[in-house]
Order: C-alpha cells, then sequence, then structure tokens
C-alpha cells in the first residue's frame, strides 16, 4: 500500500484521496476478502458475511451497521427483523452508491451507533458495518466515525481504513469527506480562539 503519509497541508483534495486509495500502478483494487478489522473493534465487509448470522457470531460482532438497506439490486436487503432472537444490535442506513448521493446527511448517526457499538458490554462491542461489496458505502462511513469521534483528519482516517482494506469511495463521497473535515477543522479554530 502506498501514499499513506501525512500531507503537507490541512487541506486535501479528492484528488489526493484517491490518489491514497490506488496501488502502486494507479489502479484501483477491490477487497480480496469478504472482510477485515480497519480499527479496533470495527469491521468492514460485504453482504455475504451480513446475511451469515453464524459467521457473524465467529467474528465476535455485537452490532450490524448495514450502510446500503433496501430492496433494490445496489442494496442488502437485511432489517432488524432478519436479525431477531440473535442478539446482534441493528442498524440501517438506506444509501445509494452513486456520486451524486448525500450520504452526509448519516455521518453522525453512523458515527453516533458506532460509538455505542464499541461501548458496548463496557467496551467489548465489536460492529460489523457493510454495504454490497465493503468498498464505498461502509468504508465512507467508518471514515466519517473516525473524524467525528477520533478527531481524525480525512487523509488519515481514510489512510486508516485504506491500510487493513481496498476500498474506493465513490468521488461525491470523498467530496463530503473533504467538506466534513473543512466543517471540523473550522469548529475546532473557532474552539482554540
Amino acid at each position: 500500500m502506498e501514499n499513506l503519509e501525512e500531507p503537507e497541508s490541512f487541506e486535501v483534495s479528492v484528488q489526493q484521496l484517491n490518489d491514497l486509495l490506488m496501488d502502486h500502478r494507479g489502479l484501483f483494487i477491490r477487497p480480496s476478502t469478504d472482510w477485515d478489522q480497519v480499527h479496533p473493534g470495527i469491521c468492514v465487509g460485504n453482504e455475504s458475511v451480513a446475511w451469515n448470522k453464524k459467521r457473524l457470531k465467529r467474528l465476535g460482532a455485537t452490532h450490524i451497521l448495514n450502510a446500503a438497506e433496501g430492496n433494490s439490486f445496489m442494496h442488502v436487503n437485511t432489517n432488524a427483523e432478519f436479525y431477531a432472537g440473535t442478539g446482534f444490535v441493528y442498524h440501517g442506513i438506506p444509501a445509494s452508491d452513486f456520486d451524486h448521493f448525500d450520504i452526509s446527511v448519516y455521518f453522525q448517526e453512523a458515527a453516533d451507533f458506532i460509538g455505542k457499538a464499541l461501548a458496548y458490554n463496557n467496551g467489548k462491542g465489536k460492529v460489523y458495518v457493510h454495504c454490497r461489496e465493503g468498498y464505498s458505502r461502509s468504508p465512507t462511513l467508518v471514515i466519517a466515525f473516525l473524524m467525528l469521534r477520533h478527531n481524525m483528519d480525512v487523509h488519515s482516517a481514510v489512510a486508516t481504513v485504506r491500510r487493513s482494506r481496498d476500498i474506493g469511495p465513490n468521488d461525491g463521497f470523498l467530496l463530503q469527506l473533504c467538506r466534513l473535515n473543512r466543517r471540523l477543522k473550522a469548529e475546532r479554530e473557532s474552539c482554540d480562539q
């Protein structure tokens, strides 16, 4: 994995994030595994694991965040009813993987759910965050969580997830993460004054 250094400027562009996500040949790589732990207690993965309750138990998941809840071909049609009686705490977000989709309206909601998941059982919770492939929507929500709850800038948050999993949020999602980065930076600067 290449280009994981901190950028010179705090202002990060979509192109800089794409450069971070590509391999040394300039190619985006699809994940080679169904899931990966990308941060302590946070696993990002695909729908095959989400459909397999026994596999989720073996993984140690206590919470499930479906970043692609819905009935279309690009969504994963699981819900709280699907997990009823399993002990998993479920939350669904109906995000679509299009550049023009506003996933940012779910950043805080997802961060709150992931935070509660990690605090569960005196900090022993583990959350499985997924979409169809674990490539765009679910990593975007985890990156937003790291920015909102761990005070990471967008470059550091993307690099953190990318170290453990091949990801490729679409350019619209990357732009929304850059906007979140600017907002959080401005909020921190106003608090420092």
